[in-house]
């Protein structure tokens, strides 16, 4: 049976956004022209659209295991995030780019305490091995706050993987394309976002969370 907490929704989608908003659903179904690619974890608690507070049509989001971006390559056959990335970009254009990592982010725990395979293909495990080259470049000891201080670093290194394809790299060049990472503290609402000069994780609004810089990382467990 079909879960009735979602056909519960439905029927109030049809009552109030859809009655509401007929016309922007009317002009959606004639295409989309998002400015905004959101690359994000899929986990539950951490949903883009009520983040930001963004309606239909104004997002084109891909969510994965840890909100990782792998390298471009062309070897392979099936490559969702790097296909998803390249729609965005070349057909639909849009202007931003924006990688968006989390709190307690399970995946980033699955890499570095490795739970065990959960099947023998190991899905999991393959994926997150994305997270060893943000993990090198920590260059300090684990502690109590490693966990934090990798989602940081692996918002930073999805970020330097979306300038190995070579439509990306070219747009960022020219203007037409701007990255940006993020990270987004569940207990409390905090978002940061990533100061591409200095690497440091700042407030996006006045009183919005403390700023994390690279060295703050290094000795703090709050996020």
């Amino acid at each position: 049976m079909f879960p009735q907490k979602l056909t519960s929704g439905y029927r109030s989608f049809l009552d109030g956004r859809l009655s509401h908003e007929a016309k922007r659903y009317a002009a959606l179904a004639q295409g989309q022209s998002p400015e905004v690619l959101l690359i994000g974890c899929c986990d539950s608690r951490v949903s883009p659209e009520v983040i930001f507070d963004t309606g239909p049509g104004e997002l084109f989001i891909i969510r994965n295991v840890a909100n990782l971006v792998p390298p471009f390559e062309e070897g392979g056959e099936y490559h969702g995030t790097s296909a998803a990335i390249e729609f965005a970009v070349q057909a639909l254009e849009v202007k931003h780019i924006v990688v968006l990592g989390h709190a307690t982010c399970g995946g980033i725990k699955a890499y570095a305490n490795p739970p065990g395979p959960l099947s023998t293909s190991d899905f999991i495990g393959k994926w997150v091995s994305l997270v060893k080259g943000a993990e090198e470049k920590l260059k300090v000891q684990k502690g109590p706050d490693h966990l934090t201080r990798l989602e940081y670093a692996t918002v930073a290194q999805s970020l330097e993987n979306l300038m190995t394809f070579p439509f990306v790299r070219e747009r960022v060049a020219d203007g037409r394309l701007a990255l940006h990472g993020a990270h987004f503290g569940i207990a409390h609402g905090e978002l940061l976002l990533r100061n591409p000069e200095t690497g440091d994780f700042e407030p996006a609004v006045d009183g919005g969370g403390k700023t994390m810089t690279p060295a703050s990382l290094m000795h703090s467990s709050e996020v």
